[in-house]
């Protein structure tokens, strides 16, 4: 997660809700396909963990799991999942080379400021070993704003974060798109992409 202090307050105040919100995710079709693509006993990064269910359902089929999140409320209830081990930390803190068979940034990233995402992306590329997976999830759209909670949230049109994972060097080969309702209660459409380093 970044470090903008608002939106920080937000998911430590509804960390439950959120929670809540987004249980089925760890029942998430492309979840699932990144689980299936990592090598057995493969390391991987949750890159703004939320409250972890996704780490946990990594951990559960053999992965080893490290877990980042922002959010002290967040790290809290990831770190109470079984088989996860979270840390506190922001995006800048991604470091290290050739570390993860896999990194998952499902709608983390997209609270990061425009001008940060190729340094972020960088640091991802550089942390996957050969091949990894990548996959990162965004809200589609223009320009950055916060939301009706405080939240800051940076837009993403496909061609424009296909154009910045490939200048990081990563190679994106699936897109899903959609849209849901969020913990603000407003329904947006949102992009995922899967990239291979």
């Amino acid at each position: 997660m970044s470090g903008d202090r608002e939106t920080l307050s937000v998911y430590d105040a509804q960390a439950a809700d959120y929670a809540a919100l987004t249980e089925s995710e760890a029942r998430d079709k492309q979840l699932d396909a990144f689980i299936a693509d990592m090598p057995p006993g493969g390391h991987v990064l949750d890159l703004g963990c939320g409250p972890g269910q996704s780490s946990a359902l990594m951990a559960s089929h053999g992965l080893k799991v490290t877990a980042t999140d922002a959010s002290a409320e967040m790290i809290a209830l990831a770190s109470a999942q079984q088989g996860v081990t979270a840390y506190q930390a922001t995006f800048d803190d991604i470091t290290g080379e050739t570390l993860y068979d896999g990194i998952w940034a499902n709608f983390s990233l997209l609270h990061a400021p425009r001008d940060a995402m190729p340094r972020h992306l960088a640091a991802i590329a550089r942390a996957l070993k050969p091949g990894g997976r990548f996959h990162i999830g965004v809200k589609t759209g223009t320009g950055s704003k916060r939301d009706p909670l405080g939240r800051l949230y940076t837009y993403y049109t496909e061609p424009e974060l296909t154009a910045l994972l490939e200048d990081a060097g990563l190679t994106p080969f699936a897109a899903n798109r959609g849209e849901s309702k969020g913990l603000d209660g407003v329904i947006a459409g949102w992009l995922t992409l899967a990239a291979r380093a």
